[in-house]
């Protein structure tokens, strides 16, 4: 489990920061490389319930990062559903502007059966507008290191 060389960091905050999840998710990819890390907090955005979590403008959420390879990540994508639409997969900056940026996972809220009301910015697709609000309001990863 313990990671030689891994290529990008997730900010993971629902099932994935279980590691026998994480181990469950990545078994299928050979010879992968990871590590569920420390304990982080996304600050702009806060989870809100579905089918699946997700998250929505404001506030904060605590979670971890998880650092993998670009096999992993390919895997994490699958299992987030991206390709089917579910989940779209935003970079954000870190608060430390040396340190490199994190990819978390934003779901479609409706295609994820979320009550509340979940306003983006207005934008062409889903991705463009949780874009958009992470840009526009200093969205960031905080880690408690």
């Amino acid at each position: 489990m313990a990671t030689t060389r891994t290529a990008e960091t997730v900010f993971v905050y629902g099932t994935l920061t279980d590691p026998d999840r994480v181990e469950a998710v990545l078994r299928s990819v050979p010879n992968a490389e990871y590590e569920l890390g420390s304990t982080a907090v996304l600050e702009g955005l806060h989870r809100v319930e579905g089918e699946y979590p997700t998250l929505a403008p404001g506030d904060r959420i605590e979670g971890r990062l998880l650092s993998v390879d670009e096999r992993g990540l390919e895997a994490l994508d699958r299992y987030e559903g991206v390709d089917r639409g579910l989940y779209e997969r935003i970079p954000v900056s870190r608060e430390d502007p040396d340190a490199e940026g994190v990819w978390v996972y934003v779901g479609d809220p409706d295609r994820l059966g979320v009550a509340e009301r979940v306003d983006w910015p207005d934008g062409s697709s889903l991705e463009d507008r949780i874009r958009t609000y992470v840009s526009n309001r200093d969205v960031v990863i905080r880690t408690s290191e």
